[in-house]
């Protein structure tokens, strides 16, 4: 088994309603990779990509409640922790944190996990339990986005000047 099906079922157990990860694969496969542009939201679950022209394989939607095991598993597959970013939604009033794991030993494979939050209160767990290296990742995205990692060792500003009350990467922000 490669180890993207290995990485699948081992995030599968995310996922009460497993039907809902393998139709968004196979939607995505059927519109060639296409993303669905409908007013519908996405589900959360599990959808293959193509490496060559998404740049990673994998691409995960879950809850906040569920990043710290998505993060675990992908640490017990042997994964590392390549950044940490935010995306503002601003017109859906959300801002996602978007994390990027991968593994380049004899089995490439990447995977982003996507998690959504209220513009009004982004609040996630913190991941440096799991991963310590994501200190600084998640202190840059608290300094630019503003996102609130609950239980950080040492959320202070990375980059900003540590009085700062704003958070220049937010759409609606004023220089």
């Amino acid at each position: 088994m490669s180890i993207q099906q290995t990485t699948i079922q081992a995030l599968g157990e995310l996922f009460s309603d497993q039907a809902s990860a393998e139709n968004g694969a196979e939607k995505e496969a059927e519109t060639g990779g296409e993303v669905d542009k409908s007013d519908q939201p996405r589900q959360n679950g599990i959808i293959e990509q193509d490496y060559r022209t998404k740049g990673f394989h994998l691409d995960v939607k879950i809850s906040a409640d569920q990043l710290v095991r998505a993060s675990q598993i992908l640490f017990e597959l042997g994964y590392f922790l390549e950044s940490i970013t935010g995306v503002d939604w601003i017109k859906e009033e959300q801002l996602e944190t978007d994390y990027d794991f991968s593994r380049y030993d004899f089995d490439l494979c990447r995977v982003v996990i996507r998690v959504r939050t209220p513009r009004t209160d982004p609040h996630l767990p913190t991941i440096t339990t799991v991963y310590t290296g994501a200190n600084w990742h998640e202190r840059e995205a608290h300094d630019f986005f503003g996102i609130i990692f609950d239980g950080h060792p040492h959320l202070i500003p990375l980059l900003l000047p540590e009085d700062a009350d704003f958070h220049p990467l937010l759409k609606d922000f004023k220089a």
